[in-house]
């Protein structure tokens, strides 16, 4: 077996994979942390990760169409015999059998890096790869507050940074669970603070919005409460601003799972007590998500995890145009079984 334990995944990406593991498998719920650990292993095992003979990207659902690719470009050597990496888009499709050819094969020299989705316990590129000595399955999930806390270190340490301990709790606090929203604020703060040794709470204050309270979250409790209208309106405006489809989804997919784990926790439990629960929770938007927590059923949260999930895979495959249409459409329709419900 060679299921990685969420906790250990970053340190063995800072380690490096062994390299006589040929697949690794990156997936869960947090498609921006999904996308960021992809790119640093696709990335880290090459020269150059801008010589396209060097790293060949695939998406998931042409390997679905045409299983022998995958094998067929793994068997491929550089033109220097330089070590080359495959990085597999994720899809909507099954390509599990092309990745289990590769497993079988004896491929040197390569890494196949495999971006999925939200992978189950039974789903069959997830079980291939946990079952299999040659691959490793690393798991995402959204940043805990230890989690918060060593990627901020981390990320201003390697800009030359320190960060006072109240400052980065502070920082913490205002940070969400989308790894790629929050790296964008921890750069933010680094560049205010070029030019000097120690980021401090004045800084923090300065310069980082509080992503969990964010106004994207209006947008979020709009749809989960029903408020189509919001949902319109404040759609237009980021998409006006330049925010992508795909991290707009991947906000609302981790509320809907956030949603969903509380009510279970929380089950029997007033609306009022589960959000008191609820970790990191921004005072004016209590009443929101108290009402929704009223107003979603698991089951019915569970439908609206797929949706979003849907939508997701979708938006990678088109572009940003059209990523925003799947991205809108998927809110309205949940902001519909909201007004529904309520």
């Amino acid at each position: 077996m060679t299921a990685v334990k969420a906790g250990d995944v970053e340190g063995l990406i800072r380690r490096g994979p062994d390299p006589k593991i040929p697949v690794i498998l990156v997936y869960g719920p947090d498609t921006g942390l999904v996308g960021e650990r992809a790119k640093r292993l696709a990335e880290g095992a090459v020269a150059d990760p801008d010589d396209p003979f060097a790293l060949v990207k695939i998406d998931g659902d042409a390997l679905a169409s045409d299983p022998g690719r995958l094998i067929d470009e793994a068997g491929t050597v550089g033109l220097f015999g330089d070590r080359r990496t495959i990085w597999v888009k994720a899809g909507s499709r099954n390509y599990a059998p092309a990745v289990e050819a590769v497993l079988k094969s004896d491929i040197t020299g390569t890494r196949i890096v495999v971006e999925g989705g939200d992978l189950g316990k039974s789903a069959p590129l997830r079980t291939l790869c946990e079952r299999s000595a040659r691959a490793l399955a690393l798991p995402c999930y959204p940043d805990d507050a230890r989690a918060l806390a060593e990627l901020v270190r981390q990320t201003l340490q390697d800009r030359g940074l320190r960060i006072e301990p109240g400052a980065r709790d502070l920082l913490v606090a205002s940070l969400g669970g989308d790894r790629r929203a929050s790296l964008s604020e921890i750069e933010k703060l680094a560049l205010y603070a070029s030019g000097q040794d120690t980021v401090t709470s004045d800084d923090v204050e300065a310069v980082v919005s509080d992503v969990a309270g964010s106004v994207l979250n209006t947008l979020i409790d709009a749809a989960f409460t029903g408020r189509g209208g919001e949902v319109e309106r404040d759609y237009r405006r980021f998409r006006h601003e330049g925010l992508d489809g795909s991290v707009i989804l991947g906000a609302a997919l981790r509320h809907a799972l956030t949603l969903l784990a509380t009510r279970l926790d929380g089950e029997g439990k007033a609306p009022s007590l589960m959000a008191a629960g609820w970790r990191g929770l921004h005072f004016r938007r209590r009443a929101d998500v108290e009402a929704q927590l009223a107003r979603w059923s698991p089951a019915a949260l569970r439908q609206a995890v797929q949706i979003l999930q849907e939508a997701v895979l979708a938006s990678r495959r088109v572009g940003p145009d059209l990523a925003h249409a799947h991205a809108s459409a998927a809110l309205l329709r949940i902001a519909g079984e909201s007004r529904r419900r309520g």
